[in-house]
């Protein structure tokens, strides 16, 4: 699962969530999901977190399944995410992951 913020530098700048144009910054993105981000690890459920706050603030289309992007295998997401994923073990929360479509926090789930 992976929460996504997008940003005026993004790929595709398009929120899949408010289908509005994202002007922010990089900068900007990156604190923004670094707050996003020690809201959910310090919290006393961080999956259940990770959930809301992906339901609620990214910018994937996957927000309506909680960032939940199904399985995938190596070679189908951009380089860094796929990196950062398998890097992870069961559970595990990545720091920041900057690819083409935006910045991401990714919560690595079994399959």
């Amino acid at each position: 699962a992976h929460l996504l913020i997008k940003h005026s530098g993004s790929r595709n700048p398009i929120s899949r969530r408010t289908n509005k144009e994202t002007t922010i910054s990089k900068d900007e993105a990156i604190a923004s999901l670094q707050k996003l981000r020690t809201e959910i690890v310090s919290s006393s459920d961080p999956a259940k977190t990770f959930q809301d706050l992906a339901t609620a603030r990214s910018d994937c289309s996957s927000y309506k399944r909680g960032g939940d992007l199904g399985p995938f295998g190596r070679g189908q997401m951009q380089r860094p995410f796929e990196e950062a994923t398998y890097a992870l073990k069961i559970g595990e929360i990545s720091d920041i992951v900057d690819t083409d479509s935006g910045v991401h926090v990714i919560l690595r789930l079994p399959l």
